[in-house]
């Protein structure tokens, strides 16, 4: 009996690590840091919505990135692009209050981090007047 409940807690650590909540509920992420999860990178930026939307298309123009849809509601704007390699990427930005904002990126469907924490990277820079 000890033994199937021992199987149960590994076989159930493993299924979170595979979908990357392990990492969240191993390091909570707070404002200004990223966080990988269910494969897309996220962080929480202390700048009003609609800044963050404007910074985004900079910043993805300034990466020679076209936007080719882009779609607006009161719960978030999305945008899409492909970046140079083809690859689809996602920009979900969510009000989180009058001055903060939650930005959410991904490329691609699988292994699209390091290219995610990029674009993310760039579109907080210009955000925050940075870049």
């Amino acid at each position: 009996m000890f033994k199937k409940v021992v199987h149960s807690f590994v076989l159930a650590v493993c299924v979170l690590g595979l979908n990357g909540c392990i990492f969240l509920a191993a390091g909570a992420a707070g404002a200004g840091t990223a966080v990988w999860l269910s494969e897309k990178v996220t962080q929480e930026v202390n700048v009003p919505r609609d800044r963050v939307v404007g910074s985004a298309k900079n910043a993805l123009k300034n990466m020679k990135m076209n936007i080719y849809k882009e779609s607006k509601s009161t719960e978030v704007t999305q945008i899409l692009v492909k970046n140079s390699d083809g690859r689809q990427v996602w920009v979900d930005i969510r009000p989180i209050d009058a001055k903060n904002t939650r930005v959410d990126v991904r490329v691609g469907y699988l292994n699209g981090e390091a290219d995610a924490r990029k674009i993310l990277e760039q579109i907080v820079k210009t955000a925050q007047g940075l870049f």
